[in-house]
């Protein structure tokens, strides 16, 4: 029996289903942040991806993984932030109803563009994400797609490291921001068996922290008051995403949000690419990594960015 949510064998079979839709994004290298961060940094950038993050990797993978009989009443999900446009894109995609359940004070960027995508939008208060998308599934008969906590879901994010590995060789480490999980579980499980010799990071908030807790305590705790301008990345991590964080992940490096701040100016000024402040996590603990890690691929991971509420 498979002790993780997804192997490299249904990563690979996600790519087969996203390489008709999606493009690979690509990577970008600036001098002058290898020099601050005194490592080679290569910027996986999905600020480009449809959709505008990583998320329609997981999503898209997820939706076309459905049978007809399923897919023909729809899906159905709870997200304040990427996955919601994303399924929607998805659904639409594939020609079926999306109802995405939002919290009240969701990003208005990100409602927008949910509705823009063709998604219908369910209001709800923030603690009752999941009960509402329980109350819209059995209403709809819809299915129920886990924004970051489901195998298919996993199993496509794992691609985006696939198409790092041949744009980038010979990394030694890789990072990427963690929330709920589900990217950075993802690109562990593919390194487990594609580039066993990489190493993988996870960059968190230090308001946030519940995934370096959690590691630091061998148990998964629960998000106590996540308090970060890195909005996407106040979820904690799910049953099926713990366990890759807990044995695949080498380190789980904290930053402030002074950090997230600079690195999100870095970002915009040096490498000319809108990143909202999830996506610059990465960059932020990118520069306090070991310094065995010498040649790092850094997963920018969405640009979808609320002007409005801009640190700067």
């Amino acid at each position: 029996m498979q002790p993780y949510a997804a192997g490299l064998a249904d990563i690979l079979l996600a790519r087969e289903r996203l390489a008709p839709t999606l493009s690979p994004t690509p990577v970008l290298r600036s001098r002058g942040i290898d020099r601050l961060a005194g490592r080679e940094l290569h910027f996986k950038c999905e600020p480009f991806q449809r959709g505008g993050s990583f998320k329609i990797r997981g999503a898209l993978n997820a939706v076309l993984g459905l049978s007809p009989d399923q897919a023909s009443r729809g899906v159905v999900t709870h997200s304040s932030g990427n996955f919601a446009a994303a399924l929607a894109i998805a659904a639409g995609i594939r020609g079926i109803p999306a109802f995405v359940v939002m919290p009240e004070d969701a990003p208005a960027v990100k409602v927008a563009a949910v509705r823009e995508y063709g998604g219908e939008v369910i209001f709800c208060h923030r603690s009752q994400r999941a009960a509402t998308a329980e109350a819209v599934r059995q209403r709809t008969g819809a299915a129920f797609l886990h924004p970051y906590d489901q195998p298919a879901v996993i199993a496509g994010q794992g691609t985006l490291l696939l198409e790092l590995l041949e744009q980038a060789p010979a990394l030694d480490a890789v990072i990427a921001p963690v929330g709920g999980g589900g990217l950075v579980s993802g690109i562990a499980l593919a390194a487990r068996e594609a580039a066993p010799q990489l190493r993988v990071y996870a960059a968190e908030p230090l308001g946030a922290d519940d995934a370096a807790r959690s590691k630091a305590a061998g148990q998964r705790l629960p998000q106590e008051d996540p308090r970060t301008l890195a909005d996407g990345l106040r979820t904690a991590l799910g049953e099926h995403t713990w366990p890759v964080v807990r044995d695949l992940v080498s380190e789980v490096v904290t930053v402030s949000e002074e950090e997230i701040v600079t690195a999100m100016r870095m970002i915009w000024e040096r490498l000319k690419v809108v990143t909202e402040p999830s996506g610059a996590v990465a960059l932020a603990a990118a520069m306090k990594l070991p310094p065995q890690a010498r040649r790092v691929g850094v997963v920018l991971s969405g640009g979808n960015v609320e002007l409005a509420s801009l640190p700067f």
